[in-house]
Formats: C-alpha cells, structure tokens, sequence
C-alpha cells in the first residue's frame, strides 16, 4: 500500500511540475580564480518566473461493483489434545 501512495505521488509531481509555465529572466554566472587566493569568485544564480497550472479538484458520485465476503458457521470436528504430567516416583 506504501508503494502504491508513493508512486501516485511521485505520478502528481510530475504532471504537475510538466503544466508549469517556466520563464527564465536571468542569467546565472560563476567566476571562479583560478590559482589567486586573494580574489573571490562570484557566483549569480538564474531567476526563473515559474506559473504554475491552475488544479479544481471536485468530487462526484459513482456506482461501482464491489466484491464482497461472506462468512457462514459450521460444526466441524478438531482434534483435542490432553496432557497428563508424569508423575514424580
């Protein structure tokens, strides 16, 4: 059951992540030095604007066929089993 909530999971994450609109509005820079220890580098991450998709969720009714169990007594014949401890002599 754990499998099964963590596929339907992993399903919704990628659905939802491919309806994003995704822009990207900056460009990302690294500069690294490369053997001067006394300069910094600099590091600019990229800015994206991210849409994400509009989701209703709603509920509705459905009839679906369900298997059910049925259970019934019987009179059945089991084994009984008595112990007598030994005695000490």
């Amino acid at each position: 059951m754990k499998a099964i909530a963590a596929i339907a999971i992993a399903v919704s994450s990628i659905v939802t992540l491919a309806a994003c609109d995704v822009k990207k509005t900056a460009e990302g820079n690294i500069t690294v030095p490369k053997y001067e220890k006394t300069k910094e580098g600099d590091v600019t991450l990229p800015k994206y604007d991210v849409t994400p998709p509009d989701v209703k969720v709603t509920k509705e009714e459905k009839t679906i066929t369900v298997p059910t169990v049925k259970s019934e007594e019987k009179v059945i014949e089991v084994p009984k089993v008595s112990v007598t401890p030994a005695k000490d002599k």
